[in-house]
Order: structure tokens, then sequence, then C-alpha cells
């Protein structure tokens, strides 16, 4: 079972930068394909960002490429989301979640694939 926690959330204006941190729990973390994805009210969860157990493959939504770093420290037990250049189109609740299975580019962007999820923290970006 893997338990996991997000963090860093907050108030920022455009422009600005923010860093999520989703605490995982459980012996699996170092070998979860692990994901964020984020809700907006009134709108479906989107796929925002994976990497794979050891960081070797990375895979990013258009919206957030080149904006966004997702990036993992498995002896931390911690997921890291790095947000620069933030648009008030980023405001969402964001949310980490956890897939046993290798990290595919397709298949990772699918939050019914991801068997745990956190219960998010919310990004607010002002204009």
């Amino acid at each position: 079972q893997v338990q996991l926690v997000e963090s860093g959330g907050g108030l920022v204006q455009a422009g600005g930068s923010l860093r999520l941190s989703c605490a995982a729990s459980g012996r699996t973390f170092s070998t979860n394909t692990m994901g964020w994805f984020r809700q907006a009210p009134g709108e479906e969860r989107e796929f925002v960002a994976a990497i794979s157990w050891n960081g070797g493959s990375i895979n990013y939504a258009d919206a957030v490429k080149g904006r966004f770093t997702i990036s993992r420290d498995n002896a931390k037990n911690t997921l890291y989301l790095q947000m620069n250049s933030l648009k008030p189109e980023d405001t969402a609740v964001y949310y980490c979640a956890a897939d046993s299975a290798p990290f595919l580019y397709a298949r990772v962007t699918y939050a019914s694939v991801y068997e745990h999820w956190g219960q998010g923290t919310q990004v607010t970006v002002s204009s």
C-alpha cells in the first residue's frame, strides 16, 4: 500500500514559481511510475507530468512543457514538481499518483491507470 501526501501549493502571481512535493510512504515508491495531475473547478482531471521509477523516462503535457519539471528522490520517497512561469490557467488542485506498472509514454497520461492518489494541494495563480 502506498500513501501519498502533497504539499507546496499556494497563491502566486502570474510569472511566479512554486515547487510541489509528494511524500510517499510504503516500500514500493522507488519502483513505481509516478505522475502529477491537476483538476480545475468544473473540469476533468488532466495529466501534467509523469516519471519512471529511476527518472530515466519523463512525459509532460504540452501545456506545461518547458515550464514545469518533474523529478524524484527515491532515497527520500519524494516526488517533486517545479513550476515556473505560472499562468492563471494553471490554477487547479494538483494531485500526485502512483502506478505499479512500468512507464509507457501513452499509458502514463491516463488517470485511470494510477492505483494510488494523494489528497491534492491547491495552486492558485493570480493575474
